[in-house]
């Protein structure tokens, strides 16, 4: 089961990391692309875990919930989160939610 939780890993930080900036992919929609369909929440706890400077490279915040708005609730990230990705011209409703049908990514050649 570690190695099997160690390639699902490996499949969720490449899969962000082909994110490109301004553009925003779900945790669900990261599963998905990770072979894990309905895994999104695992998504999450693997964006989580992620020391802040060894996975520098790992632009996390361009994953959004399935609404568009951001889901972190630990002390600051969510602000950060919201900071960076309009940085990168994403842009929030007053609701705090960005339009995944304009900022939404799946890459060109991924099936689906």
């Amino acid at each position: 089961m570690k190695a099997s939780g160690d390639a699902f890993r490996a499949r969720v930080l490449a899969a962000v990391q082909g994110i490109p900036s301004g553009r925003v992919m779900t945790y669900g929609s990261v599963a998905v692309l990770a072979g894990h369909p309905g895994a999104a929440r695992q998504v999450g706890f693997v964006l989580r875990g992620l020391p802040d400077a060894a996975d520098a490279d790992v632009p996390w915040q361009r994953v959004v919930n399935a609404s568009g708005g951001i889901s972190t609730y630990r002390v600051g990230a969510g602000e950060l989160q919201r900071a960076l990705l309009e940085a990168e011209g994403v842009a929030f409703s007053a609701a705090g939610r960005c339009d995944l049908r304009v900022y939404g990514w799946w890459p060109p050649d991924a099936p689906g």
